[in-house]
């Protein structure tokens, strides 16, 4: 008997990585989808081609697209310095990237639909970071609502596609648990948002990772420039 499969974003990063081992877990065939967007380093995709080849995956799907021409963000403008981590951040920081997880969750259901996938699943996560409004409980629950009406296979075939968001109630530390007990490679994920060689340790993703693992008592497998 065929197994089900699951369409799984997958950047390159700790949490996406985590989401993968969590499909697979589920039993799903997986059919990971990535992006370059025109970012301001392509580090984390090198990490996402060593994930999926990790889980021996049918297809890995990496998508281009120009999001850098939207701008607006210091993840896709050389000019904006990528701030110094606060790991209590509430406001909205500008390494927000305009509308980016509508445009990936877009793709994912259209992929999904080709590939006869019933799951999509996104490692979103609104515990230790919320600032983003594309990672929120709200957001996901409209966009499926959307997504039911969106395609042949769930408009007019019937067919339910479901988002599937199983790090959205887990803290960093819960992440970097649940990603070591599944033998999830995290020593090929990447971070930080600067993108260089080695993580920085300071930008606020790596505080937050950084956290993370020293909360769970995990030793982080990838090279900082920088421990605080």
């Amino acid at each position: 008997m065929a197994k089900e499969k699951a369409v799984v974003l997958l950047s390159g990063g700790l949490d996406s990585c985590t989401c993968m081992a969590v499909a697979k877990e589920a039993g799903y065939e997986v059919y990971p989808i990535s992006f370059n967007y025109h970012q301001r380093h392509s580090i984390e995709l090198e990490g996402a081609k060593k994930i999926a080849e990790f889980y021996n995956v049918p297809k890995h799907l990496i998508i281009e697209t120009n999001m850098e021409a939207i701008g607006g963000s210091a993840l896709t403008d050389s000019h904006i310095d990528v701030p110094e981590g606060d790991v209590n951040r509430e406001d909205v920081p500008i390494t927000y990237v305009p509308a980016r997880n509508l445009i990936f969750l877009s793709y994912a259901m259209g992929y999904a639909e080709v590939v006869g996938a019933t799951h999509v699943y996104i490692g979103v996560n609104s515990v230790d970071y919320s600032g983003y409004p594309d990672c929120r409980p709200e957001f996901i629950q409209k966009f499926q609502e959307l997504a039911n009406y969106a395609t042949t296979a769930t408009a007019v075939n019937g067919t339910k596609i479901t988002i599937e968001t199983p790090l959205q109630d887990l803290s960093k530390k819960e992440i970097v648990q649940l990603g070591s007990k599944l033998g999830a490679p995290l020593q090929f994920t990447h971070s930080c948002y600067k993108g260089g060689e080695k993580a920085c340790g300071v930008c606020d993703s790596c505080k937050l990772r950084l956290q993370g693992f020293a909360e769970a008592g995990v030793e982080d497998p990838v090279e900082y420039e920088t421990r605080n």
